[in-house]
């Protein structure tokens, strides 16, 4: 017996330390190992595993360097799986340019959007113009665009060439001050004079300043300016286009709307629209048909060969209208008239027929055909000398017009109201010209930014001492006025 249980014991023993050993191996080395490579091959693949330890010091690097190949992946090269999912988001500006221009394309509401960053990418390397208001070639924007250009309904996504950048909202009522060929901003007529330019065109007369052109031409001057300046003030996003030999302007505002501007080569103006952000579109100005046109193979409102100058599709011969209606409501002093008589005024019909739609040019250089329409004096607005900025006193004072306004325009929003620059005889007639237009884009803009009035649906326009309402040379204080009158039955034809 004893002998037998002495053989037992020994083997017995062994067995245990034996199994204990062999689970303390297993745990520490698999343990580190396995965690870090299930986790890497879940996102990418292999491939991002191997990049990653390689190049930590330059991060561009490790976004290229998947296949090694640092060239070939700007040039849009196609690589596996992980490629293009990377790619796009850090991948040079063409890369990103041609997609984003070409998902715009089936929608016309999606451009509202993108707009904003393709903007900025686009624009550095032609980089057409600067971003505040400067030098204008004389007739105009000139350079072509595009009808029916982006924004319309159906219209096809076009492919930027130029862009203009947003301006800030300005202080308010210090207007749009132009700026030198040094960019020194001019706020004053003094300042302005300084940069006058004048030039012969055979019968014509050309004075050019910073931001606007006086043409004159026999007994006739007039001013012409781009609008397009004025939009541009809080706006979101702002976009030039051409297509053919016209120019479309798209600026997006805030709120999503898009203002849709068409000139032709010579910068007059074709056609303007509102696209809201359901796509529907509301036509605000269309001088693209009707008599006055000019020919039938000839798109825009004259006709060839008047360029910077006027010529009949500038001025239309109809008589003084003859007014039935009593003078003061003819003739509206904002000072004395309640909100009912400016909101009456400012939706009143035509005090004679219209015989036809005439086109913006038309209306702004004919005098009988603009008197066809009642208007209102903003008495209560002035200027200092020299001056077209609006101290906050008077803006508000123009609250009273801005509710009418808006009245009017929440009724219709194709109403177009005029507004009308004028000043005394004293000093020089270019000098009060310059300063007449400049006052009447104060007041819209004032309109605008302050009181929120669509600035698409206003137009400006000055007139200097053309048209005192006070007959005399001296500084008559009832002279140095701002007028507005409603336009929309003479662009429609409505009678």
């Amino acid at each position: 017996p004893p002998p037998p249980e002495q053989r037992a014991a020994p083997p017995r023993p062994p067995e245990p330390p034996a199994r204990v050993e062999r689970p303390q191996p297993r745990p520490t080395p698999p343990a580190p190992p396995p965690q870090p490579n299930a986790e890497r091959p879940t996102p990418p693949a292999p491939p991002p595993n191997a990049t990653r330890p390689t190049p930590p010091a330059p991060p561009p690097n490790a976004q290229e360097g998947p296949r090694g190949r640092p060239a070939p992946p700007p040039a849009g090269q196609p690589q596996p799986g992980p490629r293009p999912s990377v790619a796009p988001a850090p991948a040079p500006g063409p890369e990103q340019r041609a997609p984003n221009e070409a998902r715009p394309a089936p929608g016309q509401p999606a451009p509202n959007q993108a707009a904003p960053n393709r903007a900025a990418p686009d624009q550095p390397a032609p980089a057409p113009r600067p971003g505040q208001p400067g030098p204008r070639p004389s007739s105009g924007p000139g350079g072509p665009g595009g009808p029916g250009g982006p924004g319309g309904p159906g219209g096809p996504a076009l492919r930027p060439d130029q862009a203009d950048r947003p301006i800030p909202p300005a202080p308010p009522g210090a207007g749009i001050a132009p700026q030198s060929p040094q960019g020194r901003p001019l706020r004053g007529i003094d300042a302005v004079r300084g940069e006058r330019r004048e030039s012969r065109e055979g019968d014509r007369t050309i004075i050019r300043e910073p931001d606007r052109t006086i043409i004159r031409e026999g007994n006739r001057t007039i001013i012409r300016h781009d609008e397009l300046d004025r939009f541009r003030y809080g706006a979101r996003d702002v976009r030039t286009e051409r297509r053919g030999d016209e120019r479309v302007t798209v600026v997006v505002r805030p709120g999503g709307d898009r203002v849709v501007t068409v000139v032709d080569e010579d910068g007059y103006l074709l056609r303007r629209t509102r696209v809201l952000p359901d796509g529907r579109e509301i036509v605000l100005i269309d001088n693209r048909h009707g008599p006055g046109f000019g020919p039938p193979g000839r798109r825009g409102p004259r006709g060839p060969g008047w360029g910077p100058g006027f010529g009949p599709g500038f001025f239309v011969d109809v008589p003084p209208p003859v007014v039935r209606i009593p003078r003061d409501r003819y003739i509206v002093d904002m000072e004395s008239a309640n909100p009912a008589l400016l909101y009456d005024t400012l939706t009143a019909p035509p005090v004679m027929p219209i015989e036809r739609a005439y086109t913006l040019d038309e209306i702004r250089y004919s005098a009988p055909l603009r008197d066809r329409m009642p208007r209102i004096d903003l008495d209560t607005v002035t200027f200092e000398t020299g001056s077209w900025s609006l101290d906050p006193d008077q803006i508000q004072r123009l609250a009273g017009i801005a509710d009418g306004l808006n009245r009017a325009i929440s009724q219709n929003p194709r109403e177009v109201f005029l507004i009308e620059g004028h000043t005394d005889a004293v000093g020089s007639d270019v000098d009060n010209l310059s300063l007449s237009d400049r006052r009447a884009e104060s007041v819209a803009l004032v309109l605008t930014q302050q009181f929120d009035v669509p600035a698409e649906n206003l137009v400006t326009q000055g007139y200097g001492e053309q048209y005192l309402k006070v007959p005399s040379d001296g500084p008559v204080r009832a002279n140095r006025r701002v007028t507005v009158r409603r336009i929309t039955p003479l662009l429609t034809g409505q009678r």
